[in-house]
């Protein structure tokens, strides 16, 4: 009789909900170990705090999701979704001002976490394929007799009754898409195996967020806002969000607050501070719209927004049949708004090795698709850290020429944006991951900073001298 071929999967997040999707594809069975219960509304779960706060699908994530569920578009649009122009329907202000206007192919979909991770555990739940193990933790990892391979793991389960079951799982792949609170590292250490070499930079950076109800008089030519902070000189920020209405009115458009602030300068949570908080933004654009709107919620806050990345990939000893995803390996800051597009991205480097390697061949070829899966991070990661490293509080920053030269690059690009209708384009390609950064220094490109700041140094030092003349 053939042997069942099983891949086990643990966590039930976006990254573990994705991953189950294309093992589903070369696995004849996929289980999905989940330690929190789903709810059967697109509401917020125990299990992600985190999604009363604006989440983004970039584009190229927007795609990857699309070719796995076809009609997932529609169906989120249907359930009051917002799309929106990236570059014409955003009001996006750098410190260098508001960034132009124009009409772009660059769609953002908006939907708040809850919708989006709700549509697609509904896909997933029609697969005869994928089965769901809820209420249940996973407790350490099982190997052969030679510790060569991982062949399932071990958990218990809660029951209604308040009684544990301990059981063990076997799979011929195990895949921890379990996020930040990851125990690998433990497990394998308990193996005699090395924990793989960790990465932090934190920025210290906190969140609030809140949901409203837009005044229904309300007449703005923006549909989101969007003030980054911009350290070293300014840690504050703030974005207004748009989402899906209620469940008894879907599309009536409704609105998440969020206020971010870095180097330990946490957003209040409450009310008096919350309001002056925003109304401390470089632009009153966003305390003027929610002075006549409607909460709806409390006040949420969210800390620990560090960057995060176990290399896994540099594990010259590691046993096969285990890989690492998400926030499991990779850990970002949520400012950029990239995580769930890099979870995507893994799961399409999944999809592509099985499609050339047999499940067999995992024995031999774990360690390899382990270092293809830190690709899919690898430009959102040196994004993330590049720009959290301008804060004052980070430990252990680079202060060597190549990052001094990135920093200043990046100040003239965030000023060129303000008025440069295709440096704002790729500039926001990049952002989507549909480029990689170094198409922000192709010679178009380039050949504009170079003169932006060359005239700008003219300008400064035509001013100086007319100071000098002024005073004599």
């Amino acid at each position: 009789m053939q042997h069942k071929t099983h891949a086990l999967v643990i966590g039930g997040s976006l990254a573990g909900l994705l991953m189950s999707r294309v093992l589903a594809n070369h696995f004849d069975r996929v289980t999905v170990i989940e330690r929190d219960t789903y709810p059967d509304q697109p509401v917020p779960r125990r299990g992600v705090p985190h999604s009363r706060f604006p989440h983004t699908l970039m584009l190229r994530g927007q795609r990857i999701l699309e070719q796995l569920f076809p009609g997932l578009k529609a169906e989120l649009l249907a359930q009051g979704a917002i799309e929106l122009d990236s570059m014409k329907e955003i009001a996006f202000l750098t410190p260098a001002g508001w960034t132009v206007r124009s009409d772009s192919d660059l769609m953002l979909l908006a939907c708040s976490r809850d919708l989006l991770d709700w549509h697609i555990r509904r896909r997933l739940a029609t697969s005869t394929k994928i089965h769901f193990l809820t209420s249940a933790s996973v407790t350490g990892l099982l190997t052969d007799p030679d510790h060569t391979k991982i062949t399932g793991v071990s958990l218990h389960r809660h029951q209604d009754t308040n009684i544990e079951l301990h059981e063990n799982l076997y799979a011929d792949l195990i895949v921890d898409a379990s996020g930040k609170a990851s125990r690998t590292p433990q497990w394998l250490q308990k193996l005699d195996y090395a924990a793989p070499p960790e990465t932090e930079v934190n920025a210290f950076v906190g969140y609030t967020a809140r949901i409203y109800q837009p005044s229904p008089n309300l007449s703005v030519d923006w549909k989101m806002v969007f003030i980054p902070s911009a350290p070293p000189q300014q840690h504050r920020g703030g974005a207004i969000f748009p989402i899906e209405g209620d469940r008894s009115t879907p599309n009536q458009m409704r609105w998440i607050v969020s206020l971010v602030g870095g180097d330990h300068d946490y957003p209040p949570t409450d009310e008096a501070g919350f309001v002056a908080f925003a109304r401390s933004l470089p632009s009153p654009i966003l305390a003027d719209a929610i002075q006549n709107a409607t909460p709806l919620t409390p006040i949420y806050t969210y800390c620990g927004n560090e960057n995060r990345l176990r290399h896994y990939d540099q594990l010259s000893d590691s046993p096969a049949r285990l890989i690492v995803v998400g926030h499991a390996a990779c850990l970002l800051n949520p400012t950029y708004g990239q995580a769930m597009t890099v979870a995507a991205l893994e799961a399409n480097i999944v999809d592509q090795f099985f499609q050339h390697h047999s499940i067999d061949s995992l024995h031999q070829q774990t360690h390899a698709l382990q270092k293809r899966l830190a690709t899919a991070h690898r430009e959102a990661w040196s994004a993330a850290t590049n720009m959290d490293y301008r804060y004052h509080s980070v430990p252990n920053k680079p202060t060597d020429t190549v990052t001094r030269f990135a920093n200043w690059y990046w100040d003239q690009l965030l000023e060129l944006v303000v008025d440069r209708v295709g440096v704002h384009h790729t500039f926001l390609e990049v952002l989507h991951l549909l480029k990689p950064s170094i198409a922000l220094f192709r010679p178009s490109i380039l050949a504009q900073v170079l003169w932006h700041d060359l005239r700008k140094r003219r300008q400064q030092s035509a001013l100086r001298q007319e100071s000098t003349i002024s005073t004599m």
